[in-house]
């Protein structure tokens, strides 16, 4: 009788040990295999390839291990654990998966003049489905619409998607992250209407001249704020701009690349 409870007691010792054992590996794994919110591999590929704001995208093709590699994590990353995070990390992510499939897209077509040659003779770049999400495979434009505007509400993230167009704002030069998010989304919408190119103040004529973004995702603009003008008003360091007039700058589909041979 004592052999039998000596038994059941080593045998549940040997039982709650592995237990734990397994336990501390599960959490072990999942800690190494976390999703890194520092955007380190994306990261790199920014800090040799992007000069204020353009990109070397034939550097860059030669050299593509880090973007694919980076891409890849991201692909990797499912619903549950996306679920897992901030808000600002999940913005993040978005963020800087849309930025990195657009290098990616027109790496895998380069040389060309404009990201709208790609694709052209079906629905465009933007509607092919080459981001893979969640284990689903789905479009730019259903990333940026489906997920990024439709789930977050936040406009100044049309400061942050580059379509590889000098006509958009230029890239940050490093990754958004979760911690610094709103400071570099708010740095971003301020550095681009401050281009006098795309956007100014004609007080003369009493018309705010604007990039057409602002004439395309306009209801963002005027959801948050009420209007594009009382959107724009702070960054111009105006107020009472609701009657002025807008008017559309152009904007240049041309690739915002600085490869060497373009120089």
């Amino acid at each position: 009788m004592n052999i039998y409870r000596d038994f059941l007691k080593c045998l549940s010792f040997c039982l709650l040990t592995a237990a734990f054992s397994f336990l501390i590996f599960s959490i072990s794994y999942r800690e190494a295999g976390a999703f890194d919110h520092t955007h380190k591999l994306y990261g790199k590929v920014l800090e040799s390839y992007e000069k204020d704001g353009l990109v070397d995208y034939r550097g860059l093709k030669s050299d593509s291990g880090d973007l694919r590699a980076y891409i890849e994590q991201a692909s990797s990353v499912t619903g549950e654990e996306f679920e897992g995070w901030s808000q600002a990390e999940q913005l993040a992510f978005l963020l800087n998966l849309y930025n990195a499939r657009t290098f990616q897209l027109i790496i895998d077509n380069y040389p060309v003049e404009s990201i709208k040659m790609i694709a052209a003779d079906s629905k465009g770049p933007w509607e092919e489905p080459i981001v893979l999400l969640f284990g689903d495979k789905i479009t730019l434009n259903a990333l940026e619409n489906d997920f990024i505007r439709k789930s977050y509400k936040e406009p100044r993230i049309h400061f942050a998607l580059v379509c590889a167009a000098k006509g958009c704002p230029p890239l940050l030069g490093k990754p958004y992250t979760g911690s610094k998010l709103n400071g570099q989304l708010e740095s971003q919408t301020r550095k681009f209407l401050a281009d006098k190119d795309k956007n100014y103040v004609d007080s003369a004529n009493e018309v705010i001249r604007l990039s057409p973004v602002f004439q395309w995702f306009e209801g963002d603009f005027s959801d948050k704020s009420g209007s594009v003008q009382a959107f724009v008003e702070p960054y111009f360091g105006q107020t009472e701009l609701d009657d002025y007039k807008i008017e559309y700058t152009n904007y240049d589909w041309s690739l915002n690349d600085f490869s060497p041979q373009n120089n």
